[in-house]
């Protein structure tokens, strides 16, 4: 006997969703729906580990939402909502705190990264946060996770904190027959994206694409319009020389390597067969395919976010009827944990 195939995936309503949050995960949400219980939430609890305006909070959330539905997530084929309508995120957190050692979250890159040399000053959640992440997706017992580069360090760390916990409670689950296999959690497994799954700025091929960059011009908004998406495109950084004609001649090119992953991301293909295609032209030849292919894949999305966008109460209704079905699922699942850790209910 084995867990049922189930998939959750977060986004943090961060605000100006770009190119980069499209290729490496929402485009992937959609196919999966097709393979897979599939669960997409707006993670707006992890938003708040820094300080967040609340109105700006609400626009947030509200247009990824429209991005999962405009990119081709089915809300009634797929569980849409955010993270803070279903309580039991940070019950199952909390537990989680208790079995995760201080020495493991230390070790997490990410929070060196964003709390840099002002560590004693930042929350206590942006510290902790990694162990909502895995309350997060073993909540729902999912199976599998997308996820990119800079997140495997903490699925690894959600399947450490599951492992433990069955570990630790062995007894009691076993005791209650609630395990498949020994395990009450499922020890989660990567989905690993294809080509140009870190896309980097299009000013700086070194630099990872970030709404905290300070030119406009570095992203691709996915609520951009056609001639914002070909002028930034055009105005790409590029080197001199032509696009090689083999994946060795784009090492040590990061501006030629990252626009040839976007087209193959784009395109589903992959990078080899793009320079079979377009390696010895110049950028001259390639830079106007490139935005011929992003306008016509990205501009409709933009104009059907921006349609849900100014129809806020029907985004609304679609993340209270997601919060319900999540509900029924975490509680159930949390009702276990309870009677497992020794909780009196």
């Amino acid at each position: 006997m084995t867990f049922s195939p189930r998939v959750f995936s977060g986004i943090q309503p961060s605000g100006d969703l770009h190119l980069g949050n499209y290729l490496g995960a929402i485009r992937r949400f959609v196919p999966l729906q097709e393979t897979h219980a599939t669960i997409y939430c707006v993670v707006d609890m992890h938003a708040i580990t820094v300080w967040q305006e609340p109105d700006a909070l609400r626009r947030a959330t509200r247009e990824v939402a429209a991005a999962f539905i405009a990119a081709g997530v089915d809300p009634k084929r797929s569980i849409v909502f955010n993270q803070s309508q279903v309580v039991q995120h940070a019950e199952l957190a909390w537990v989680f705190n208790c079995i995760a050692r201080m020495g493991w979250m230390a070790r997490m890159t990410q929070f060196k990264d964003k709390a840099g040399k002002n560590s004693e000053n930042v929350s206590l959640g942006l510290f902790a946060y990694p162990s909502l992440m895995a309350a997060d997706i073993l909540l729902y017992k999912a199976t599998h996770v997308p996820v990119g580069d800079d997140q495997k360090q903490h699925l690894e760390l959600a399947r450490d904190i599951a492992a433990k916990f069955n570990n630790d409670y062995a007894a009691s689950i076993a005791e209650r027959d609630l395990g498949i296999d020994g395990q009450f959690f499922p020890i989660t497994e990567p989905l690993i994206a294809g080509p140009a799954t870190r896309i980097m700025s299009l000013r700086d091929g070194t630099k990872k694409m970030s709404k905290s960059d300070p030119s406009d011009q570095s992203r691709i908004s996915l609520l951009d319009d056609a001639d914002a998406i070909a002028k930034k495109i055009k105005k790409a950084t590029t080197d001199p020389a032509e696009l090689p004609l083999e994946l060795e001649g784009l090492k040590d090119r990061p501006e030629a390597d990252n626009l040839v992953g976007i087209y193959a991301a784009l395109s589903d293909r992959t990078k080899a067969e793009v320079l079979a295609e377009f390696g010895g032209q110049g950028w001259g030849k390639f830079k106007p395919a490139l935005a011929e292919l992003a306008v016509a894949v990205l501009s409709p999305m933009g104009t059907e976010m921006r349609r849900l966008l100014e129809d806020p109460q029907t985004i609304d209704a679609v993340l209270r009827d997601g919060a319900e079905r999540a509900s029924a699922i975490a509680e159930q699942t949390m009702t276990q944990v309870r009677d497992i850790i020794g909780f009196i209910r």
